[in-house]
């Protein structure tokens, strides 16, 4: 099927809500005793990203995921991960999705509750089941 893909034997489809881990190097200035001098500092830190699935592009090697969440005040938040990257640390999926299309971009003029639903796929649950 051209909807899914693998990430480290984790199997991502197009419809499933997924927790993306993703490493960020944060750089602040910080400010020392005089005016002219300034200090750089690195941090590193985990972030998560929980969303829906609304598309894969590419091939093999290449392979991106969009995913989309609603934020504070209703907003869509999309966000394209490339799927070789090294800042990816781990990728959970919460629920599989049952849906009809390759792309879910029609979820972008929905709103509220309706932008977040769709139908849990009922084969997950019966090979989960029956281990």
């Amino acid at each position: 099927m051209a909807n899914q893909t693998t990430w480290n034997t984790i199997q991502i489809s197009v419809g499933d809500t997924i927790r993306v881990h993703y490493k960020l190097i944060e750089h602040e200035k910080i400010a020392g005793k005089t005016k002219r001098e300034v200090k750089e500092e690195t941090r590193e830190r985990v972030q998560v990203f929980e969303g829906i699935v609304i598309a894969l592009k590419g091939n093999v090697e290449n392979q991106m995921i969009t995913v989309r969440k609603i934020g504070v005040g209703a907003i869509g938040i999309e966000r394209i991960f490339p799927l070789a990257s090294p800042w990816i640390k781990k990728i959970e999926v919460k629920k599989h999705g049952e849906v009809r299309r390759a792309k879910l971009y029609y979820l972008r003029a929905r709103t509220g509750k309706a932008a977040t639903k769709i139908e849990e796929s009922t084969k997950a649950h019966s090979v989960e089941a029956s281990k």
